[in-house]
């Protein structure tokens, strides 16, 4: 393609692609399809591969991220930004007033509301309409650099075309919205991770992640409440967001100019419970001195503006009564109780049971069936037991046993060391716990089998067509066609046909493409989520180099700690896990990384172990570090008889050195080192 025609389809793509991202984020609509904005994705994507040169910090195309931040820049904001003064009553709302009209000197004052929303507060500057960096607030004075998460935000314009002052930073809020909050922790359930517990914390640690492409996938959003410029001649808050609004921004339509404090009040009245029905979660309204002129003369104390205030609304909690206490097996066999409940309104939704968590939780709280309990929804989506009513407490009332046998297959429970879950061990034969793995196995972020629901799995296990995620590579035609099941109990009962058969042994067949990566997450080894998955396959590059690894190769892979390395030698000590390996090889699935022509070509340390040591004239640790692992080789932090190089730089600890000579083990200056590097790169 001509590099004019190709300049003009990347320039066109791009204004397109971010008009879609304003239609759709900004102000709710689209007009294409998304597989119609994917596409035009992938042809921008494409464009710029091939053409560079035309290669831009603002094109949309660097919203799925893939940058790696491993250290966040400390930036000192232009001015504070300050946290507001808490008020939970009327009267301390009348008290802010008067404060205000008496430093002002005036009997009546306009007031702009917003609805505090609850995430991560942002900084973010431009210079002539680009985005320049995003900063978070920090300890106030400092927050971190991190522009390559912030630039994910679809919302959030990276040039704006309007006329704008040269120089601006807005602020606001990056959040997720309960539907992905909600998403996202189902997702890290399924795969026996810690769920976020609010919100708030899922779009602080998505920011505070160093891969950007993992972040894309999260799908923050952000809602811009301030601007801040010099020479301005926009005279009242209400004016900035309006044109905030204008020139691109995501400003939510939820603010108010109210004229005096009882029309703030009555603002507070009419979104106390209209607030549940939002798609974003809030704890309050932020009451603000509407004339920005006023604002300078109220000025800040050294914690809070005196211009501001936020007016945060109780807890919504309810009182109802525990039936029963009932325990789910999850895939990895921790044992969950559940509260069943009298249904009770509760935020704007009907709430029938609330998770206890574990045997620790029962304690603490002293719950048993029939108490009457508080309920509250922590963060206004997850219900939790809040506390107990022990003056209600029947008289006959006994305290709860935590069952000591597996509710489904009657093995006996084991509570592990430090950890807080009871788990049934019977991992090959319980279940539930097979019909979880093999859920997780099939899901689209591992081996995306498709068309298979869990009554199908029922359907399947029940039938003893398999057994296992193995067996699902044996499956033939005959095995399944009229397979009958239940979608739900009092459902008729279903079968398969043709057409169904024949997508499922299709999505089986085209599985075994999926990458090392997605295999070894499907595996369902505990605490290995996702990225653990990628950052291993990228480190080990096949199962067989994992299995043999020892607890200090494994932990030395950036981000896996003492947890996740015990729980894989724990996995792959069991010689049943071992067995289904060999099973899912002899099937053809792929347990080794694909390299690409690049990464084949760099391969001149393959198979050579290396412990570092010292400092260094041309690298940091962490550079000397990826540098080796580039180009094949491993890196560990203990010397052993399979260290092949004890790499030296300057002030290298005596006790290496001595140990390395011992187990004869060659001592590698960092110019031999550079010079290996160096000769491979000059043959290719």
């Amino acid at each position: 393609m001509d590099k004019n025609l190709a300049k003009q389809k990347i320039l066109l793509l791009r204004k397109e692609l971010e008009y879609h991202n304003q239609l759709y984020y900004n102000k709710h609509k689209n007009e294409i399809s998304d597989y119609e904005y994917d596409q035009k994705m992938k042809n921008l994507i494409d464009l710029e591969k091939k053409f560079p040169e035309f290669n831009s910090m603002n094109s949309p195309s660097i919203r799925v991220g893939g940058k790696i931040t491993r250290e966040f820049k400390t930036i000192t904001h232009s001015s504070p930004m300050l946290s507001l003064s808490n008020t939970y009553s009327e009267k301390e709302i009348d008290d802010f007033d008067k404060r205000v009209k008496k430093i002002l000197k005036i009997n009546e004052i306009e007031y702009t509301c917003e609805l505090k929303f609850d995430g991560v507060a942002l900084s973010i500057i431009y210079s002539k309409g680009k985005f320049v960096r995003a900063v978070t607030r920090g300890d106030g004075k400092k927050g971190d650099e991190i522009s390559n998460n912030v630039i994910t935000i679809k919302s959030l314009p990276l040039e704006i075309n309007n006329n704008t002052p040269e120089y601006f930073e807005v602020r606001g809020e990056a959040f997720l919205s309960k539907l992905n909050f909600e998403r996202i922790n189902k997702l890290k359930i399924k795969n026996n991770e810690i769920a976020f517990s609010n919100p708030r914390n899922a779009a602080s640690g998505s920011l505070k992640m160093q891969n950007s492409s993992i972040v894309s996938k999260r799908n923050l959003n952000c809602y811009i409440y301030s601007l801040i410029c010099e020479n301005s001649n926009i005279k009242t808050h209400e004016k900035s967001l309006k044109y905030l609004k204008k020139i691109g921004f995501n400003v939510p339509d939820t603010y108010k100019k109210c004229n005096s404090i009882n029309d703030v009040k009555k603002y507070i009245q009419s979104w106390k419970n209209k607030r549940f029905s939002l798609g974003v979660e809030t704890d309050g309204i932020v009451i603000k001195v509407n004339n920005l002129y006023y604002q300078k003369i109220l000025g800040n104390t050294s914690k809070s503006p005196r211009w501001a205030i936020a007016y945060k609304y109780k807890a919504e909690n309810s009182k109802t009564k525990i039936i029963d206490i009932k325990y789910q097996v999850g895939r990895t066999g921790a044992i969950t109780p559940v509260a069943i409940l009298n249904p009770v309104q509760l935020s704007g939704s009907i709430v029938k049971r609330a998770s206890l968590h574990n045997s620790n939780e029962i304690k603490r709280l002293d719950i048993r069936i029939n108490d009457t309990v508080t309920i509250e929804k922590g963060g206004e989506i997850i219900p939790k037991i809040t506390g107990v009513e022990i003056n209600k407490r029947p008289i006959n009332s006994s305290i709860l046993t935590f069952i000591t046998s597996c509710p489904s297959c009657g093995t006996p429970l084991k509570k592990i060391d430090k950890q807080a879950n009871h788990y049934c061990l019977n991992h090959n034969k319980c279940k539930p716990q097979i019909l979880g793995k093999i859920e997780h196995f099939i899901s689209k972020s591992a081996m995306n089998i498709e068309h298979i629901g869990p009554e199908t799995i029922k359907g399947l296990l029940n039938n003893n067509i398999i057994k296992d995620i193995s067996d699902l590579y044996k499956i033939q035609y005959e095995n399944i066609i009229n397979l009958e099941f239940k979608i739900n109990k009092n459902d008729k009962i279903r079968s398969l046909k043709n057409k169904s058969c024949k997508n499922i042994l299709t999505s089986i067949k085209n599985s075994k493409n999926q990458p090392f990566s997605n295999l070894l997450f499907g595996l369902g080894i505990r605490y290995v989520g996702k990225t653990t998955a990628e950052k291993l396959t990228s480190y080990f590059k096949n199962i067989d180099t994992l299995i043999n690894a020892s607890f200090d190769e494994i932990i030395f892979v950036d981000e896996i700690g003492d947890k996740i390395a015990d729980s894989i030698i724990s996995y792959f000590s069991i010689k049943e896990n071992l067995k289904l390996i060999k099973r899912l090889k002899t099937s053809g699935l792929i347990f080794h990384k694909k390299q690409s022509k690049n990464e084949s070509n760099k391969n001149k340390l393959r198979d050579l172990n290396f412990v570092i040591s010292g400092t260094f004239t041309n690298y940091s640790r962490e550079e000397i570090k990826n540098e080796i692992i580039i180009n094949g080789g491993k890196v560990s932090s203990s010397l052993s008889s399979k260290t092949n190089y004890l790499l030296a730089g300057k002030n290298i600890g005596p006790k290496k050195e001595i140990k390395a000579i011992e187990l004869n083990i060659k001592i590698l200056p960092e110019k031999d080192f550079v010079k290996m590097i160096w000769n491979f790169y000059y043959q290719q």
